[in-house]
């Protein structure tokens, strides 16, 4: 079968584009790998509508809603290679199986690369955090620190005192400017220079960083910003553009979410540098509508 279009991707911004799809009446198939980026977060927060609600849950629900239309085909699988060009492209799954469309729409996503530093990993998504509008209203007052892990760590710590006593660990990988110590100081952020080389707790909740002294400083969240990379290969085997950001590479898309590829579109996390649940199903109904257009002048 000749497909309309592929989707990689079943999350937020994948369902989000198949959705646009099937109700345009076109013939779908959407490839899920089932490891989504949010899969270590109890519950989403600030989407809205479905604030609090586990994000498995959430996509259970789009799935549900989503195979009611007869043009899709839910396909469980792993895309490992994608080939050909507009009109047709070829993916090839993990066991075997071969799917051809007309368009390729990528909501692969981003993986985390973790600073390596000993009880964070065990702790990531519950009280390491990357983002303070998804979580910081529920630490709610508790000691929150920022670890300097990329530049503009000093703006993350401005920006979480409004949740809490925050503390900017520098690492000794980040200088503060005078102004920015002083904008610091006047909103309560203490600045830590001595580095921080453990975790403590009883994880995933955390009470307390160590730091290379042996001293150790409250804290009941870390906000840390990982390096990312793309979650599949087949962007760059397609010989997708990427644009460099401040975490990583991601996917350099026009407003229709169309990449430097003729036929391949994109959405999500691997086409921004900003990470939301929000924003990624907001790109994904964009790049469906552009896909669906684009075929229009076939």
């Amino acid at each position: 079968m000749l497909y309309d279009v592929i989707v990689i991707g079943g999350s937020f911004a994948g369902q989000s584009a198949a959705m646009q799809l099937v109700r345009a009446r076109r013939r779908v198939a959407l490839v899920d790998a089932g490891r989504p980026r949010n899969r270590f977060a109890a519950t989403a927060h600030g989407f809205l509508g479905q604030d609090g609600v586990p994000p498995a849950r959430i996509m259970a629900q789009a799935r549900a809603q989503l195979t009611a239309y007869p043009t899709l085909d839910w396909v469980d699988g792993s895309a490992e290679i994608a080939t050909g060009g507009r009109g047709r492209f070829t993916v090839a799954l993990g066991d075997g199986r071969t799917l051809t469309g007309r368009r390729l729409i990528l909501a692969t996503g981003v993986r985390d690369e973790l600073p390596s530093l000993p009880g964070l990993a065990e702790r990531w998504g519950h009280s390491v955090l990357h983002c303070p509008y998804c979580h910081g209203y529920e630490i709610g007052g508790r000691p929150m620190g920022v670890l300097a892990t990329q530049p503009g760590a000093d703006m993350k710590a401005l920006l979480i005192a409004d949740w809490g006593p925050s503390v900017l660990f520098t690492q000794e990988a980040m200088l503060v400017a005078p102004d920015m110590t002083a904008r610091l100081a006047a909103r309560g952020v203490t600045l830590v220079e001595e580095p921080v080389v453990e975790l403590l707790g009883a994880a995933p909740a955390l009470e307390a960083a160590r730091l290379r002294d042996g001293s150790t400083v409250p804290v009941s969240a870390l906000f840390v910003g990982p390096r990312t990379h793309m979650a599949s290969p087949l962007a760059s085997q397609l010989g997708c553009t990427f644009t460099e950001g401040h975490s990583g590479p991601y996917l350099t898309v026009d407003d229709w979410g169309a990449t430097s590829v003729p036929g391949v579109y994109a959405a999500g996390d691997a086409i921004m540098a900003m990470h939301n649940a929000t924003l990624a199903a907001a790109s994904g109904v964009r790049a469906g509508a552009g896909t669906h257009q684009s075929m229009l002048m076939d």
